[in-house]
C-alpha cells in the first residue's frame, strides 16, 4: 500500500482543487452560500477461511459533494466524476433542486468567524507497506493460530487485514479550504467452538491509524480462540436482578445510548430520552465524559468539523451532570444555540475511571452478570427503554463461575445511568468513546 498512500497524500492538492472549482461555479451561479467536500480513499483487504484465500478486494473510491444555498432554500448534489464538466452538472443540480425546495430559515453555512482559522496536523495519515500477497499471508498466519488453539475450534468465519489510505478536502464561500490525509489499518478473527452438541462462536479485532499499534496478528488470533473455547458449555439462568458489568467494548455502546440522545437532531426533533436535558444530574457525581479532538493519531480525532468549524476540547458531562449537546449549524440554530463543532459528530469522548481493571470490579461486583457479547437492537431512544440480548459470563465470589447465553438485560436508561457504579481504567481505543469496563450495580436480567 505505500505507492498508493504516497498518490493520496498528494491527492490533497487536486481534491482542493476541486473543491475551489466548485465553489467557483456555484458563486458564477449566484447562489448566496455554498461548501463543497471532496475525498479520495484507496483500499485493500484479504480474507482467509479455512487456510485459504475467500475474498481480495481492492478499492479506489473518489467523489464531491456541493450544498449551495440561495436565500433560505438549500440544494445538494454529488458525483465521482472530477471532470471540469461533470462538476459544472453538479453544481447545476444542487441549484435546481434549491430552486425547488421549501424555504429554511435555519438552512446556511456556519458563521464565518466559526472556521478553523488553520487547522494543526493530527498526525492521521501511516503507511502500512502492504500488497496483496502480504495482507493474504497475514490473514493466513492470523487463522492459523486460532485454528490451532484448541482442538475444539472446528470451524471459522474467517481472518480479515484490511488497509486504507485516504484525503479529504472541505471548502466553502467564507474562504475556508482545507484538506488532510488520513489511514486506517484492522485485522480481525471470528472462529467457531464445539463440545458436544454446543458451538459458540466469537472474535477479536484490532484497528488503528498506525499499523505499528495493531495488536500482533497471532495473539488476535489466538485471543478470537479463547474467548470462543471459553463459551463452550454455556447455560441459561434464572431470572434474577443483580449488578451487570459491561466490558470495555460493551460499555462504549452502552454510554453511546446517551451521546446519541444528546444530539442536535434529536433534541430538535423533541425524539430523546434526554430531551432539555442539559444541567441535570444524569449520572453518578465521579462520572466525567471529555472530548478531545486533537488527540494525534487517534480514530475520532478532527482539527474542523463537516463545516469547517474548528474543534476544540469541551467536558460533556461533569460531576454526572450534563453540560450542553453535540450540535452542527443547523441544529443549534434550531435550537437558539451555537454550534459546537461537532457537524459530523463528536470527536474522541474520554470517560476517566476511578476504578481498576475488569477483574478489580468482578471482585468488587461479587456476583453478578460480565457481559461480554450484546445481541439486537431493543432500545428506544425516545424513552430510554433498554434491552439487549446478552452473553458473557456469570461471576460468584468475584471470580467467573460459568459462561452464560440467551439472556436480556433490561430497564429504562435514564435509570441504569443512575445506577453506574464503577468505571474501570481499561479503557478501549478502538473507537470514539474512550471507556473502560462499567459497573452497574443492579438490573433485571431475565433468563428462564
Amino acid at each position: 500500500m505505500k505507492d498508493a498512500i504516497e498518490k493520496v497524500s498528494a491527492d490533497r492538492a487536486q481534491l482542493e482543487q476541486v473543491v475551489r472549482r466548485v465553489l467557483d461555479e456555484a458563486r458564477l451561479r449566484g447562489v448566496d452560500q455554498a461548501e463543497a467536500a471532496a475525498s479520495h480513499d484507496i483500499g485493500l483487504s484479504a480474507t482467509a477461511r479455512l487456510g485459504e484465500v475467500e475474498n481480495l478486494e481492492y478499492t479506489n473510491d473518489r467523489g464531491v459533494g456541493v450544498t449551495v444555498y440561495k436565500g433560505m432554500r438549500k440544494g445538494s448534489a454529488s458525483t465521482s466524476d472530477f471532470r471540469e464538466e461533470a462538476l459544472r452538472e453538479a453544481v447545476a443540480k444542487a441549484c435546481s433542486f434549491a430552486d425547488s425546495t421549501a424555504a429554511d430559515r435555519h438552512a446556511g453555512l456556519a458563521d464565518a468567524e466559526l472556521m478553523a482559522g488553520n487547522p494543526r496536523d493530527l498526525d492521521l495519515a501511516h503507511e502500512w507497506t502492504l500488497d496483496a500477497d502480504s495482507a493474504v499471508a497475514l490473514a493466513i498466519e492470523c487463522e492459523d493460530a486460532a485454528r490451532g488453539y484448541d482442538a475444539r475450534i472446528v470451524n471459522s468465519e474467517g481472518a480479515t487485514v484490511a488497509s486504507s489510505s485516504g484525503a479529504r478536502a472541505y471548502g466553502n464561500t467564507h474562504g475556508f479550504l482545507a484538506s488532510y490525509p488520513q489511514t486506517t489499518h484492522s485485522i480481525s478473527c471470528v472462529v467457531v467452538g464445539k463440545s458436544g452438541d454446543d458451538m459458540q462462536r466469537d472474535y477479536w479485532y484490532s484497528t488503528s491509524r498506525d499499523p505499528a499499534a495493531l495488536e500482533n496478528v497471532r495473539d488476535i488470533g489466538t485471543r478470537a480462540a479463547r474467548r470462543t473455547v471459553e463459551r463452550l458449555g454455556a447455560r441459561k439462568i434464572a431470572t434474577t436482578r443483580a449488578p451487570v458489568l459491561f466490558a470495555p467494548e460493551m460499555a462504549r455502546g452502552f454510554l453511546g445510548h446517551a451521546i446519541g440522545a444528546i444530539m442536535g437532531g434529536a433534541q430538535y426533533r423533541r425524539s430523546s430520552f434526554l430531551l432539555d436535558a442539559a444541567g441535570e444530574q444524569i449520572f453518578p457525581a465521579f462520572l466525567r465524559i471529555e472530548e478531545r479532538p486533537h488527540i494525534p493519531a487517534a480514530l475520532a480525532s478532527a482539527a474542523f468539523d463537516a463545516e469547517g468549524v474548528a474543534t476544540h476540547d469541551r467536558d460533556i458531562v461533569v460531576d454526572g451532570v450534563l453540560q450542553g449537546y453535540i450540535l452542527g449549524s443547523y441544529s443549534a440554530r434550531r435550537l437558539g444555540l451555537q454550534t459546537t463543532g461537532n457537524a459530523g459528530g463528536a470527536h474522541n469522548l474520554n470517560v476517566p475511571g476511578n476504578a481498576g481493571d475488569m477483574q478489580s470490579l468482578m471482585r468488587t461486583m461479587g456476583r453478578g452478570l460480565l457481559v461480554l457479547e450484546l445481541i439486537g437492537q431493543g432500545v428506544n431512544p425516545v424513552t430510554g427503554d433498554y434491552s439487549r440480548g446478552a452473553a458473557g459470563f456469570w461471576v460468584e465470589n468475584g471470580s467467573i463461575a460459568w459462561p452464560v447465553h440467551e439472556v436480556t438485560i433490561a430497564g429504562n436508561l435514564r435509570e441504569l445511568y443512575r445506577r453506574i457504579a464503577a468505571i474501570g481504567s481499561d479503557q478501549d481505543l478502538r473507537g470514539g468513546i474512550r471507556c473502560g469496563s462499567l459497573l452497574v450495580d443492579d438490573m433485571t436480567i431475565a433468563g428462564d
